[in-house]
């Protein structure tokens, strides 16, 4: 069972939400909150898989809010995904950087909404293509740094495709087709990188790849 745990200062998003997640067999939604300091609170109380937390609320907005979960070691095992009106705005890179799994703009569709939250409660990153391509968009105007000084300097050869792979928004499945090797190494090859580079989660890799250099965005 996913236990999923919403945080949204509008009152509908949190019903129509709700709603939708309690459908599902495999999935619970163990409370709500309306502002970001209520929403920590129950997040160390229930201990969700997943929690839903909107970017802008009062009290606590939903970066520091990501940053404070990924500060404590009591929950490691909370994935969150930012909810939020626009698809992408100035506060994206930030919160991935504090440790969110990914974003989903509110006007999602249902199916989609689903498949985030069972993404998200296996440890996947879950970005939106449209968030995707303008995060990437807004490396393409940027000069990039180099690899130097980042800690790519301590990950093998095949690490390092490895994450260049996940930068790239492939599944462990696919990265091993494309390495031909087994998914279980490739998965291992993932997990050891996110280890030496410090990241939380899948999303942060990306943002590590693009920041780094190891990846360069194409501008189409």
């Amino acid at each position: 069972m996913i236990r999923v745990l919403l945080v949204d200062d509008q009152p509908l998003i949190r019903s129509g939400f709700r709603a939708l997640l309690d459908l599902e067999d495999d999935i619970e939604v163990v409370d709500e909150a309306a502002d970001g300091s209520e929403g920590l609170a129950l997040i160390k109380e229930h201990l969700p898989d997943v929690a839903l937390i909107d970017i802008q609320m009062p009290l606590v907005d939903g970066i520091e809010a990501t940053r404070r979960i990924a500060a404590d070691p009591a929950l490691a095992g909370v994935h969150v995904v930012i909810l939020t009106n626009y698809g992408m705005d100035e506060y994206v890179l930030d919160a991935l950087r504090a440790g969110a799994a990914g974003f989903l703009v509110k006007d999602i569709v249902p199916d989609d909404l689903l498949h985030a939250v069972r993404v998200a409660a296996r440890g996947d990153a879950l970005l939106a293509p449209s968030i995707t391509r303008k995060l990437i968009n807004r490396y393409v105007s940027q000069p990039l740094p180099t690899a130097a000084g980042t800690g790519l300097e301590e990950l093998t050869s095949r690490e390092r495709e490895a994450v260049a792979l996940v930068a790239q928004g492939l599944s462990n499945d696919e990265i091993a087709d494309r390495m031909v090797i087994s998914p279980l190494t490739a998965k291992t090859h993932v997990n050891r990188a996110m280890t030496k580079l410090h990241a939380r989660d899948r999303a942060q890799l990306v943002v590590l790849a693009y920041e780094s250099g190891l990846v360069a965005p194409r501008n189409h």
